[in-house]
């Protein structure tokens, strides 16, 4: 399959950098220091939201930006120590775009997807994060911030994304969309194709911008 694009914008979580170990690991300390288990977290919907809005959830409002100040330095943390990996083919994918052809669209703060994508060698000149916006995933707003960050044309971009929440933002901002099965079933992702991770992608480019291609 081959996909016309000026640019291509990235989640972050699970799509370019895996961090779901150190997600359960912060996410489990965090939930004992508030007389919770991992399991009592989940039972809300936590997968492409923002840590704030998973957090409002679980605690009292009084106790929300003491709490979330707390699992964001504890994050900020694990990444520093290591925590996170690269989504496989992401490395060799983001080489061969000009850095001012892509951007990371996520969910998360500055501070965490800061050190993420920086402990594992990607540092994108278009970082949209929760500060930057006010209507989060699954609302197109993210997607069109980036698109006209980097100049160009929501139609003319191709969103690479894990989570269903993400997958529903990015076709409201009208482009095209490539869902990674890392963190849900292909059944489970509403997207014009779907891949196992980067290594099923590489790029060619063309007169007019960049065509994605897919392989098996």
């Amino acid at each position: 399959m081959k996909i016309s694009a000026e640019a291509l914008l990235f989640d972050s979580d699970e799509t370019l950098v895996s961090s779901m170990r150190s997600v359960v690991r912060c996410w489990t300390q965090w939930a004992a220091e508030y007389g919770m288990t991992l399991q009592d977290v989940t039972r809300v919907e936590v997968h492409g939201r923002p840590a704030a809005a998973i957090v409002a959830d679980l605690l009292p409002a009084e106790q929300v930006a003491e709490a979330v100040a707390r699992l964001e330095n504890a994050e900020v943390a694990d990444a520093a120590a290591g925590g996170v990996t690269l989504v496989p083919g992401a490395s060799d994918l983001l080489a061969e775009l000009p850095p001012d052809r892509w951007a990371v669209v996520t969910s998360g703060t500055r501070r965490v997807a800061e050190a993420r994508l920086s402990g594992v060698g990607i540092r994108p000149q278009c970082l949209i994060t929760v500060e930057d916006i006010t209507h989060h995933k699954p609302h197109p707003e993210p997607f069109l911030l980036a698109a006209e960050r980097l100049g160009v044309d929501p139609a003319r971009c191709v969103v690479f994304e894990d989570a269903p929440v993400g997958l529903t933002s990015a076709r409201a901002a009208g482009m095209r969309t490539v869902a990674l099965t890392t963190t849900h079933s292909a059944d489970d992702l509403n997207a014009d194709v779907t891949v196992p991770d980067f290594r099923a992608i590489s790029l060619k480019t063309t007169g007019s911008g960049l065509e994605v291609l897919v392989g098996s």
